[in-house]
């Protein structure tokens, strides 16, 4: 298999996989929608793209950009927090009779845990699977469902999902806006977050063992994966315990209002791909 990637979207988490993928032998192809972060991505050896996707257009060199590229990773975001107008489901199809067009063979697609949506805790949370129906509750969790169908039904090429839970990294924590606030929500839902040097190590390992097996060559093997660290302390344990560590004041949780969420279980990863986590969130 060819050792060149095609990565749409070098952000928060592309541009240090991207670095990665370099480290690890590959050759990268990368995509950024701001013209002024092509030198960036030049600098660091990853062949650049200015690349944005619309619902019924891509600008840019698409074409390009897949060239050569056996496997695509897309790692953007449905960014529907603004817009809810705006459908992700559109562009990516948009994208597919692009990559139909393409050498692609491979499509590993970066999903969330958003697509399960949070349930009401009686006693104990409820643990999900990669075999648990999704249910989202949000329009971007709703989109995501239906672009991972969209992507896995597709017979021009294999599809990996990938649904992460919280991102979280040195640089990026959610104790930095809730310390101090009041009346905060869910204080027994549980936390289901992973750190972004595991998102990392998890794609790598799905490169370097899926992608590149036998029984990969199956296009009609559907691959999904939950990825989430194995810590699920609640809500109020967690940011009391960040919050403390980072000298910052204590969020205070609403105590009579019922708390929602989940058990995201990871153990697939564990078991497939023998992925030990290397950060504790």
């Amino acid at each position: 298999m060819t050792k060149q990637i095609s990565l749409l979207g070098c952000g928060w988490l592309g541009l240090p996989l991207a670095n990665d993928l370099l480290k690890n032998g590959f050759s990268v192809k990368g995509s950024t929608t701001s013209a002024h972060k092509l030198e960036l991505l030049q600098e660091k050896g990853i062949q650049p793209f200015l690349i944005t996707l619309y619902e019924n257009t891509i600008e840019g060199d698409i074409t390009g950009f897949l060239k050569d590229s056996e496997v695509l990773v897309i790692d953007i975001p449905p960014s529907l927090r603004k817009d809810t107008s705006i459908s992700f489901v559109a562009k990516i199809k948009t994208l597919v009779t692009q990559i139909e067009k393409s050498e692609i063979k491979k499509v590993l697609f970066v999903s969330s845990t958003s697509v399960y949506g949070d349930i009401e805790i009686f006693s104990t949370p409820l643990e999900v699977t990669e075999e648990t129906p999704t249910n989202p509750d949000t329009e971007s969790g709703k989109q995501l469902v239906e672009v991972e169908q969209l992507l896995l039904d597709n017979p021009y090429f294999q599809t990996i999902v990938l649904r992460f839970g919280g991102l979280i990294g040195e640089d990026r924590h959610p104790i930095k806006y809730l310390a101090g606030k009041e009346n905060v929500e869910n204080p027994d839902g549980p936390i289901n977050f992973i750190h972004q040097e595991d998102c990392i190590g998890i794609i790598l390992e799905i490169l370097e063992q899926l992608l590149d097996s036998a029984r990969s060559d199956n296009k009609t093997d559907k691959i999904i994966f939950n990825a989430v660290a194995p810590q699920h302390p609640t809500r109020e344990e967690y940011y009391h315990k960040k919050a403390k560590n980072m000298n910052l004041p204590l969020p205070i949780f609403a105590k009579n209002t019922a708390s929602k969420g989940k058990i995201i279980s990871s153990a697939k990863i564990e078991t497939v791909l023998s992925y030990i986590f290397k950060k504790e969130v």
